[in-house]
């Protein structure tokens, strides 16, 4: 189960493309396309900074975003705009330049065994690349729910490679059904001495968490936290440990997503203390 981080490099990339996803006026969700990086190598799970050039000093810091999928001659990102960084991103036009540090943090573990996907929302990002990388496909499987029409999410990207079963929430009666659709899956992996991975907002997380916790299944999860730095020096963006994180000096104590992070072992994590 090592999840070891690998060297990040700083790189000026060009913007390829920007698409739009679904059909609201705001135009919130978006895949942006850079050049490929010269990374030599990354894995699913991990994410990067990234600053437009254009920026000036009122939006200082880079802003991080879970690495979609790379392609030999692209860099993808999914987003939603959900500020005054990511509005700004939004507005990029192919030739503009950004500066990307990455690849950061720790990723998903791929195994040898029935692994089940969970995403919600915009969770749903770094489980294009995985899939495309997983050398066994057909021991995937995913559980997606959103709470806007699926049409502003990239699940046809998955859906030509595995199965995908969604849930659109519109009602309190759709919610208690993904919260028990999770257990029943996540029940199903145990039985089968599977693997579990989530990625998500902190609610959807501390159900997968706590279920992870109760049936015994090995579960990975994917922290979404504000970052600042990305390179653990700033300490904005900390997660709480469990008594059994493997840095026992660090057992119980708060550690940083960034670089700890953001994939964690679900047993490794007090999501009750977040």
């Amino acid at each position: 189960m090592e999840n070891a981080p690998i060297l990040p490099i700083r790189a000026e990339l060009a913007v390829t493309d920007l698409i739009p996803f679904g059909y609201d006026k705001e135009r919130s969700f978006f895949a942006l396309t850079l050049a490929r990086p010269q990374w030599a190598e990354w894995k699913p799970g991990q994410f990067i900074m990234l600053r437009p050039n254009s920026w000036n000093r009122e939006l200082t810091w880079a802003r991080p975003f879970s690495i979609c999928r790379v392609t030999p001659q692209s860099l993808v990102l999914f987003f939603q705009v959900a500020g005054r960084g990511t509005k700004e991103i939004a507005k990029l036009k192919p030739k503009d330049t950004v500066t990307v540090w990455g690849p950061l943090g720790t990723h998903f573990a791929v195994e040898n065994k029935p692994t089940l996907l969970l995403a919600g929302g915009i969770g749903i990002a770094p489980f294009a690349g995985y899939v495309e990388q997983h050398p066994m496909q057909n021991q995937l499987s995913m559980f997606f729910s959103h709470r806007l029409p699926e049409q502003y999410y990239p699940v046809e990207s998955l859906t030509r490679h595995i199965e995908v079963e969604t849930r659109y929430e519109q009602k309190q009666e759709d919610l208690t059904g993904t919260i028990q659709t999770i257990r029943q899956k996540m029940e199903e992996t145990a039985k089968r001495n599977g693997l579990v991975l989530a990625c998500g907002p902190m609610p959807f997380l501390k159900t997968v968490w706590k279920n992870a916790l109760d049936l015994s299944v090995p579960a990975q999860l994917s922290l979404e936290q504000r970052m600042a730095c990305g390179i653990g020096a700033c300490l904005g963006c900390v997660s709480v440990t469990s008594s059994l994180y493997p840095d026992k000096e660090k057992a119980g104590l708060p550690v940083q997503t960034c670089t700890k992070g953001p994939v964690f072992w679900a047993h490794e994590l007090n999501l009750d203390a977040q």
